[in-house]
C-alpha cells in the first residue's frame, strides 16, 4: 500500500468513528478520492431525520437475529459507501474514475452502486460475508484491493 492509500485508509477509519451503528464492530467509514483529492466521505448511519440505532439503544438486525451479509435492507442505517455516493450526487461531484476507500468490503447493493457510479477501484481492509459483491465488482470492471489493517 503506498503512502496515499495509507493516508486515505486512515481517514476512512476516522470517519468510521462517526457512524451511528449500535454495534461497535460495524462502524464503517468510506472516502471517495480522485486524483489524490477527497471528493466525498460517508459512514453508516440512519437517514436524515430518522432515529439512529444508538438513539434507539439497540441493533434491529441483532434483535431480529439477522445474519451478517444477509437482508441488507432490514437496518436503519444507510451504508457508508451509499452515503458517500449519495453525497456526491447531492453536491454534483463527479466520482467517475475515482477510488473508494472503505474500512470493510462493500456488500452487493453497494457494489452495484459503485459499478454504476463509475468508481474504478475499491480499497478495503476487512472482509464481509458476501461473495456475490466481489463477483459484481469484478464483472463490473472495478479493481478490488484487500489490504492488511494498519498495526497500531
Amino acid at each position: 500500500m503506498d503512502k496515499w492509500d495509507k493516508r486515505f485508509m486512515q481517514l476512512a477509519h476516522v470517519i468510521a468513528g462517526w457512524a451511528s451503528c449500535y454495534k461497535k464492530d460495524r462502524k464503517i467509514g468510506c472516502v471517495i478520492v480522485k486524483n489524490k483529492r477527497i471528493m466525498t466521505t460517508g459512514y453508516n448511519g440512519a437517514p436524515a431525520g430518522v432515529k439512529t440505532c444508538v438513539e434507539r439503544g439497540e441493533c434491529l438486525r441483532e434483535k431480529l437475529g439477522i445474519d451478517s451479509g444477509t437482508k441488507h435492507e432490514i437496518c436503519y442505517a444507510t451504508h457508508a459507501e451509499q452515503n458517500a455516493i449519495i453525497q456526491a450526487a447531492k453536491l454534483g461531484v463527479s466520482i467517475d474514475g475515482a477510488t473508494l476507500y472503505c474500512t470493510h468490503q462493500p456488500c452487493v447493493i453497494c457494489a452495484k452502486m459503485i459499478v454504476n457510479a463509475g468508481i474504478s477501484r475499491v480499497v478495503y481492509e476487512e472482509g464481509y460475508p458476501d461473495e456475490f459483491s466481489i463477483q459484481m465488482l469484478t464483472e463490473g470492471g472495478v479493481m478490488l484491493e484487500k489490504v492488511a489493517p494498519e498495526e497500531e
